[in-house]
């Protein structure tokens, strides 16, 4: 495949979360960045250039070796609309961007690898049916017309590089944890119990995950046994009237040898309108996670990095991991309980110190600050989602998404900061 020079965009922007093998290294240099990627045109709509961006929502470092890494897009641009969202091209396909820090400092990219189903053929962003992980969103064409549903969609968020070459991904529909060979093919699905998808799954509170709101943050334990997962808002348990816990959002690992699962409560700062995203390992038992709010960081966002610790925190499976309302205390699911009911029952969520607050370290423009790696001695790889370029006009249509600071219309960038 022909390869592109990108220019870096600066402290570098990675998500996902990985093993800790690609600490910083004297051979790579970072010191182009900040810049941000140039993108071509995927489509023009009413006059809205639509870019082939969107290379944000996930990251990872190569497992081995350094100054590689890999992002990956969503389920494609969108805008909401009545009932679900507009897809504005129908026939994207979530993409892996494989890519390299050159001798230049520039962004070298190696290669690209869309998602396909078992069958080797690429799948969309398009929602899945009832029954195979459906979160009720309808999706509809740029005319409004109603779109049809792909039993292997995803609204890809995270992403993992293994160290067999193939990758694990995350998403916010089932929420499934799908594992792809290096070439892409689906392997196996693993979603909430009740969902029709394969044989290990998760437990089945989390299919009453919040539409547009799963499994939003994933990595691997640098000794490549478990897969952790991080919830991006309290999710709807028993249903969204009752869980008024908003400042609850769940954790979940998975032993890729056993398959068992295990649980444990985060607290945000914030609340529902808020958002936990990705989420990097420091160690087998100690992460950095983010947390974010959907302003721009230049009126004012909260976007911040938290250290978090899972190893006192208590593990709130319960017995029964078919139960859809999971744990609950005196008759009360988790997200109906508050903090005080919680800790009276004697459970105890991660623990958690600020590691970073990204507007005032760096002033830190971006509204979705969605990816990070850990690359070793206290640096962090940052990176944004630019959403293709596009925002809601707020009528259902898309308009150029532009940063208020600079007036410039978003797009991917790297960064690369210092952590407490």
């Amino acid at each position: 495949m022909k390869k592109f020079l990108l220019p870096i965009f600066a402290f570098i922007a990675l998500a996902a979360c990985n093993n800790d093998d690609n600490t910083t290294n004297p051979d790579v240099d970072y010191s182009k960045l900040p810049q941000e990627f140039p993108f071509s045109t995927l489509k023009t709509l009413n006059g809205v250039n639509i870019i082939n961006g969107g290379f944000g929502s996930g990251a990872t470092a190569h497992p081995t070796q350094k100054g590689e890494f890999y992002v990956i897009t969503d389920r494609g641009p969108n805008v909401a609309y009545s009932n679900g969202i507009k897809i504005l091209v129908p026939d994207f396909t979530p993409t892996i961007m494989h890519f390299k820090i050159n001798a230049e400092g520039k962004i070298e990219v190696i290669k690209y690898i869309k998602l396909k189903n078992p069958s080797g053929q690429p799948i969309t962003g398009l929602p899945n049916p009832v029954g195979m992980g459906s979160t009720g969103e309808v999706a509809y064409a740029a005319d409004g017309s109603v779109l049809g549903t792909d039993n292997y969609g995803l609204d890809s968020e995270s992403i993992v590089a293994a160290k067999d070459g193939t990758f694990w991904v995350s998403d916010e529909y089932g929420p499934h944890i799908v594992h792809y060979s290096a070439d892409g093919v689906e392997l196996e699905r693993i979603s909430p119990i009740s969902v029709n998808t394969g044989t290990r799954k998760l437990p089945a509170v989390f299919a009453k995950r919040r539409p547009n709101r799963g499994m939003e943050g994933m990595c691997m334990t640098p000794d490549g046994k478990m897969l952790v997962g991080t919830m991006q808002s309290t999710m709807y348990v028993p249903t969204k009237a009752l869980a008024t816990n908003t400042t609850l959002t769940r954790i979940v690992t998975f032993d890729l040898a056993t398959g068992q699962t295990k649980q444990y409560l985060y607290k945000q700062d914030g609340g529902a309108s808020d958002s936990v995203c990705d989420i990097t390992p420091i160690s087998n038992t100690e992460f950095l996670v983010i947390e974010r709010d959907g302003n721009f960081g230049s009126v004012g966002g909260l976007k911040k990095v938290y250290r978090i610790n899972l190893t006192n925190a208590s593990d709130v499976s319960g017995t029964d991991l078919t139960a859809v309302d999971g744990m609950k205390i005196n008759g009360k699911t988790l997200e109906q309980s508050t903090w005080d009911e919680i800790n009276t029952a004697g459970l105890k969520p991660v623990t958690k110190t600020l590691a970073v607050d990204l507007v005032s370290k760096i002033g830190y423009e971006h509204d979705k600050f969605e990816g990070i790696v850990y690359l070793g001695n206290n640096k962090l790889a940052v990176f944004n989602d630019d959403d293709f370029g596009v925002a809601d006009d707020g009528n259902g249509n898309p308009k150029t998404k532009n940063l208020p600071k600079t007036g410039k219309q978003d797009k991917g960038t790297m960064y690369i900061v210092d952590i407490q």
